[in-house]
């Protein structure tokens, strides 16, 4: 039977029973545990580091009502660096290609961040709809576009993920099979698509952590417009 690319963004399936759920505790179980002791392992330290130094980054422009969010964003960070790493291996399953998830991820993170600034400032948080000095025609008209903008965002943080991390997944594969195949008629241009495959997985180890912190980040500045 012949298999499409997107064969690999199917959700794997045991007995017929959906794995993903498997997929997604998966990453939990290879974080190390805290420890007692005074000195920690060089991988715990380097964890605390990038966490410490990514929050650090992440709450600064934001005032201290927002720091309550801190250990939200840092796990959520975590969860989709891992995720994404953990699917750049051979005969493995990237949840966040799946569009249902990550739209499950972005819509309620989002309303949570318009429900905080609609509950503690209404006027600022519906401001926003209306920029200041618009003239009086103008102002239905700004009023559906800025809704529509506000109501966008959830999609836009949904489709950015799912579009870069299956961009990148085909064209590995995309790759890797002309390499596969050119290898027994032109073994010097099969070499050469392999190095460009070598080139292209780095990249995209880059993308799998870039595109976690613009997930986390693009949250935090909705945040940070509403407290």
């Amino acid at each position: 039977m012949t298999l499409s690319f997107f064969d690999q963004f199917l959700s794997p399936t045991l007995f017929g029973i959906p794995l993903i759920a498997l997929a997604l505790l998966l990453p939990w179980t290879l974080f190390p545990a805290p420890s007692s002791r005074w000195v920690n392992s060089r991988l715990l330290t380097l964890q605390s580091w990038f966490i410490n130094r990514f929050t650090q980054q992440l709450l600064l422009p934001l005032n201290m009502g927002g720091h309550k969010w801190a250990l939200m964003f840092a796990s959520l960070m975590v969860f989709l660096i891992s995720i994404n790493m953990l699917g750049l291996l051979p005969y493995t399953f990237t949840p966040t290609t799946q569009l249902s998830l990550n739209m499950a991820l972005a819509v309620p993170l989002w309303l949570m961040t318009v429900i905080i600034g609609l509950r503690k400032n209404p006027t600022a948080a519906l401001g926003h709809l209306l920029p200041e000095g618009t003239p009086v025609p103008l102002i239905p008209a700004l009023i559906l576009i800025e809704t529509i903008s506000l109501f966008i965002r959830p999609l836009a943080l949904g489709v950015r993920l799912t579009a870069n991390l299956t961009a990148g997944h085909l064209l590995i594969q995309l790759i890797a099979t002309a390499a596969f195949v050119l290898l027994p008629l032109m073994p010097t241009v099969a070499i050469l698509t392999t190095i460009l495959l070598f080139l292209l997985t780095l990249l995209e180890v880059a993308v799998a952590m870039i595109q976690a912190y613009v997930f986390v980040l693009l949250l935090s500045l909705y945040l940070q417009e509403n407290v």
